[in-house]
């Protein structure tokens, strides 16, 4: 770790009155070839490195949360040099971190890796259980870490998509909504306390097209997530074969709840509603296609690019039938949650 080189970076983030909250100082330094590390980097070397960054920080931008270790997992697979989180995390002397932060993709885009080997995937897979499920490993054991090294300290997953290497093909459509809102609430609802998607523009799995920054599917369930979803995670229940549910606290409404509920299936789900709701249903024409369909109507940027109008469609207590694949966000303005109204 070298000051000379991160100080004008500081210097000129100060001029033009910026301010950073948070830094990482290696990405992914468990691949280190990869991030132009020296020959025989290694976690003494990067423990070393550590110490440094927190000494320079201290001078320089006391208030700023040093994260790490910003390790990747891929497919929940050791990778080459087994270099682990756990290794980069107790070298000598210790690494102090303010946040422990990590990278996961469930697997590797067919451009790097066939999709029958080990780290490969298909669409097939898109809609299952266990590829749902992959996320959940590689939370955990940094959370482990965290409670053995630094109690108390957030989780973030600072770079996460449906697939490493760019993304795959099918990252630009709105197959992959369905990993992306579920990883979402799966790390909520397991202690995580910030999701980084890679990336706003770029590669298959951007949020933007790189060529006319339309939209894509994913952009559409992130900006739902942040208008509709509070901080406060909410017990919604165990769902049920095909039917994942997560609850929050509405997001700026006094008592309000938010149930998203996943339909993974390809048949018509039904899902009891104790209180009216306003329903915003997201679908696609087909699976692997680049439009969405807020309550059957395509979301599109109006004039000069701005955000459309995002109607809910009003439900009634009682059974509400939700889509065959569909992705639903539906909030009780009324709920009351004691919970909710602190």
């Amino acid at each position: 770790m070298d000051p000379l080189q991160a100080a004008p970076l500081v210097d000129y983030t100060h001029r033009i009155g910026g301010a950073i909250d948070a830094a990482e100082l290696f990405n992914e330094p468990n691949l280190p070839n990869y991030g132009g590390a020296p020959k025989g980097y290694d976690a003494a070397r990067f423990a070393r490195d550590q110490v440094a960054f927190r000494a320079f920080a201290a001078k320089a931008l006391p208030k700023m949360k040093i994260v790490g270790p910003g390790d990747v997992v891929v497919a929940n697979m050791p990778l080459p040099g087994n270099m682990t989180g756990a290794a980069l995390m107790t070298g000598t002397p210790t690494p102090r971190f303010d946040v422990i932060s990590y990278h996961f993709y469930p697997a590797v885009a067919p451009r790097c890796a066939p999709s029958d080997t080990p780290v490969g995937t298909s669409p097939d897979k898109a809609l299952t259980d266990d590829w749902l499920a992959r996320t959940d490993k590689s939370f955990l054991d940094h959370k482990a870490l965290r409670d053995r090294l630094a109690p108390g300290a957030p989780i973030w997953n600072t770079e996460t998509a449906g697939a490493a290497c760019s993304g795959a093909p099918w990252s630009a459509t709105f197959i992959d909504s369905f990993r992306y809102i579920d990883q979402l609430g799966r790390l909520a609802k397991m202690g995580a306390s910030m999701v980084f998607h890679q990336t706003l523009v770029g590669g298959n799995y951007g949020l933007l097209d790189p060529e006319s920054f339309t939209p894509r599917p994913n952009y559409w369930v992130a900006l739902l997530w942040r208008r509709l979803i509070g901080s406060t995670v909410l017990d919604a229940g165990s769902g049920k074969p095909g039917l994942h549910l997560y609850g929050h606290c509405q997001r700026g409404g006094k008592g309000g709840v938010t149930i998203v509920a996943i339909n993974t299936a390809t048949q018509p789900q039904t899902l009891e509603l104790g209180a009216k709701s306003d329903l915003y249903a997201l679908t696609a024409p087909e699976l692997q296609d680049k439009t969405v369909l807020l309550n059957g109507r395509p979301l599109r940027l109006g004039d000069r690019d701005s955000i459309p109008v995002l109607k809910p469609q009003s439900l009634p207590s009682g059974n509400a039938v939700l889509a065959p694949t569909s992705i639903n966000f539906l909030v009780q303005r009324g709920a009351n949650n004691p919970v909710c109204r602190q």
